[in-house]
């Protein structure tokens, strides 16, 4: 039987051509927070200019399914070149990486190759890019979208727009020119709002008799209004955004619920005559039984390019000063972030320092430091104010019970003169305050158990509470996580004495 045999230019054939069996590779993604970029803009001038107010978000990625990744957009994924433009594109696009696959032909006596590019990740962040552009007039948003192409690499073809609107609602504009139109068709939307909303002014005493403290100048030209009714919602779908992108963990407020109020931050005597918008606050209303209400701020937010020039005071002081004159039971706050509980409390401290009725209590917590060592007695000693103090801080200054024992704590350091020769006792009420909030509920429970009781009746609700004589229920699992729990302990401390003399350092500012 007669064999065919191959040239040597077959065989570099065969090779070509074996190249070209390859795989794409799977599409990583891009994240979010990689490739959207937002601006905060108050004029048309400033749309497509770099040296605009970019805006940090707390994450988008979450708003995006799939790990919070962006497939299906690529830079250079598919082309159609001729030869000669082969080497230098190749050279342009990948440097000295060979992952190009070429198929060369012929066609119409030209030499053609089709070929695509698998670029990594990296390549396809450096190609795509989302700008979006938020207006600070009327909180309308664009979003300039930029790539070179789209494909499945096997994950889909992310819905940008869809994902673009679960952030911006309404507020996002298909059309560039329509976008850019608002500056001008909207630039008395704050002061058209203000119109139909009432006017507040703040009690410069806040509730205090008197006040030998200097008072802080407030910031010029500001004024807080109240918007209530159907106007909350029209002015919150309008924030949401600010709100989705800069308070982390947030969840819009239910609009349609009437207890709902929003009050709004706005400078005036801008030259153009508009009113801007400088922050806002969420309050709910609380029945409190039998015939009292409760103030809760919700969330509050000032718009970036304002931040620490001290509108949030503002707000917060003002806040304080309507739980006065309405006469609520008190005010709080749904989980303060640091940096508001700290501007919180330094505005508290303040006040509570020109409250005469507490400042005999607090001599004697005072005394009690610096003549007693704490350390060596029997049951942990707190220096906790009289419960007849508690209430008429509340009654008349409306500080909650929580927020008050807070304050208390920066009081006495305050007073306590010089500091560093009672400092040992004063950590000691700190921590034995700390240790009753984290360990109290422990405590009381100790030596209980629950056991599962075998019954014909439904499993879940059958059970038994004994409690055992001593620890010995838990005494193995207490010793084995002491030692973490009391290392935790000690950093709960450092971290509260941190934040005690850190609104120390600022009142004593204030003060001086």
């Amino acid at each position: 039987m007669g064999t065919k045999h191959h040239s040597s230019s077959d065989l570099v054939s065969d090779n070509k051509k074996r190249r070209r069996a390859a795989f794409s590779k799977i599409d990583a993604g891009i994240e979010a927070n990689e490739c959207i970029k937002i601006y905060l803009v108050s004029s048309k001038d400033e749309v497509d200019s770099q040296n605009s107010f970019r805006i940090e978000p707390v994450d988008l990625n979450h708003f995006f399914e799939d790990e919070g990744k962006i497939y299906g957009y690529q830079g250079l994924k598919s082309m159609v070149v001729r030869r000669p433009q082969l080497e230098a594109l190749t050279s342009l696009v990948l440097g000295n990486d060979d992952s190009v696959v070429v198929d060369s032909k012929e066609k119409d006596d030209e030499k053609y190759c089709d070929g695509y590019v698998e670029d990594d990740n990296t390549k396809d962040s450096a190609s795509m890019e989302i700008t979006v552009w938020l207006s600070s007039v009327s909180f309308h948003a664009y979003a300039d979208i930029s790539f070179e192409s789209t494909s499945d690499g096997g994950k889909g073809i992310t819905d940008l727009k869809t994902s673009l609107q679960d952030i911006f609602a309404e507020n996002l504009v298909d059309v560039k020119d329509d976008f850019l139109q608002t500056f001008s068709t909207e630039q008395h939307y704050v002061k058209s709002l203000v119109s139909n909303s009432e006017g507040l002014h703040e009690d410069t005493n806040n509730g205090c008799s008197g006040n030998s403290d200097r008072q802080q100048e407030e910031p010029a030209h500001t004024e807080v209004f109240r918007v209530t009714g159907t106007g909350v919602g029209l002015l919150y779908s309008r924030l949401v955004p600010l709100v989705l992108l800069l308070v982390d963990g947030s969840n819009p407020i239910d609009v349609i619920d009437p207890r709902w109020e929003i009050y709004i931050l706005v400078q005036k005597g801008q030259e153009d005559g508009c009113m801007r918008l400088l922050g806002f606050a969420a309050v709910y209303r609380f029945h409190r039984y039998p015939d009292a209400m409760r103030l809760r701020l919700g969330q509050i937010l000032i718009v970036p390019p304002y931040q620490r020039k001290g509108y949030g005071a503002r707000l917060l002081k003002t806040l304080n000063s309507i739980a006065l004159s309405e006469n609520v039971y008190d005010l709080t706050i749904e989980e303060p972030v640091d940096a508001l509980q700290h501007v919180r409390t330094c505005i508290d401290v303040q006040r509570l320092l020109a409250f005469k009725p507490i400042h005999e209590a607090l001599g004697l917590a005072i005394s009690q430091l610096k003549h007693e060592n704490l350390s060596k007695k029997s049951q942990p000693h707190r220096c906790e104010p009289p419960a007849s103090i508690v209430e008429d801080v509340r009654k008349s200054l409306k500080i909650n019970k929580r927020q008050f024992l807070q304050c208390w704590e920066i009081l006495i350091y305050l007073r306590l003169d010089p500091i560093d020769k009672y400092m040992d006792n004063y950590v000691t009420i700190v921590s034995n305050r700390v240790n009753a909030d984290v360990l109290g509920k422990e405590v009381e429970g100790a030596g209980k158990q629950l056991v599962d009781i075998p019954s014909e009746f439904d499993q879940d609700m059958s059970f038994a509470m004994f409690k055992s004589a001593g620890d010995e229920s838990s005494g193995i699992e207490k010793e084995a996580d002491q030692g973490n729990v009391e290392e935790q302990l000690r950093q709960l401390v450092d971290d509260r004495m941190k934040q005690i003399k850190s609104v120390v350092q600022k009142v004593s500012a204030h003060r001086a």
